[in-house]
């Protein structure tokens, strides 16, 4: 029997398993009917444990939908320069449909200059200028795919999410300015909140959608909670492990345990908004191999 606490989880790992699912059928028809198989590429630089995980997670997924991975190891020591050039050679290679240079690069290197090299067309991040000005200006193109993920769990769970007011907590880059342009595009009303916004908490407990991106550990409580608001935690932070003396744990932004009284529907941390990254990542793969041959996105990755 599910239980009521049960019923409010949005169960991040599971949607994104059957969206890699539907990725798989696209995959499928594209080999059939065009005999062609997208590839990702992925660079990884340096040996940093955390990328590590995530870069094996990806290529992992990005085979079992049927994809190509092509996988670019490169020292910790590597040029500027060199660097760049690998992207530019990924960049002129036709077979390569996403270009991902995982994040974060060690010091000396310079992100944004080696992110900006990517051709926007192969920008399966998100995160090049014209593919955040195609966003902004509403263009068709390639969406960052943790904010996108955020859409896909709230739209699932709220359904139609037109007229809805939205709060985003942060207004980084990577999540909480696109989220708030895609949340515009779902017909939401939306509000960005940042550490300078005055009745912080007040804002916070008029939305339908709350947002936490902001990177501090359970700052969201209870009490910052319109009762039967959908929460997106997008925190991942690591704390000390009050049960386990030595060892630490992952929270998110929001307090879990304590917003659940009030909240209608809540990610956790883990196994919510992390899981969606990687899928979104291989949708688009898939998207920007059909828009850079002018062939139809398959509906089935529609949501």
């Amino acid at each position: 029997m599910t239980s009521k606490t049960d019923s409010k989880v949005i169960d991040g790992k599971e949607y994104a398993a059957g969206l890699r699912g539907r990725i798989k059928t696209a995959v499928d028809d594209l080999s059939s009917g065009q005999d062609y198989t997208p590839t990702l590429a992925v660079v990884l630089v340096g040996e940093d444990p955390a990328s590590r995980v995530y870069v094996r997670n990806k290529i992992k997924f990005t085979k079992e939908t049927g994809m190509r991975s092509v996988e670019h190891q490169c020292e910790a020591s590597i040029s500027q320069t060199d660097l760049i050039a690998l992207v530019r050679t990924l960049n002129a290679d036709p077979d390569v449909d996403g270009i991902l240079v995982q994040l974060p690069l060690p010091d000396g290197l310079d992100s944004a200059k080696v992110i900006d090299e990517i051709d926007p067309s192969k920008d399966v991040d998100g995160l090049t200028e014209v593919s955040a000005g195609r966003l902004t200006l509403g263009k068709t193109g390639l969406r960052p795919c943790t904010p996108t993920g955020c859409v896909m769990l709230a739209k699932d769970r709220l359904g139609d999410l037109s007229g809805k007011h939205c709060v985003i907590i942060g207004r980084s880059i990577l999540v909480g300015k696109p989220a708030a342009l895609l949340f515009l595009e779902q017909n939401c009303s939306v509000t960005i909140v940042h550490s300078r916004t005055q009745n912080i908490e007040a804002i916070c407990r008029n939305a339908d959608i709350l947002v936490a991106a902001v990177g501090r550990p359970e700052m969201v409580k209870a009490d910052w909670v319109k009762d039967g608001a959908c929460l997106i935690d997008v925190g991942i932070n690591r704390v000390k492990n009050p049960d386990r003396p030595g060892k630490t744990k992952l929270v998110g932004d929001v307090d879990y345990q304590d917003v659940l009284s009030a909240a209608g529907s809540v990610t956790p941390v883990p196994g919510g908004v992390g899981p969606m990254t990687i899928a979104c990542l291989l949708r688009n793969t898939v998207i920007a191999a059909c828009l850079r041959r002018g062939w139809d996105t398959p509906s089935v990755l529609d949501f």
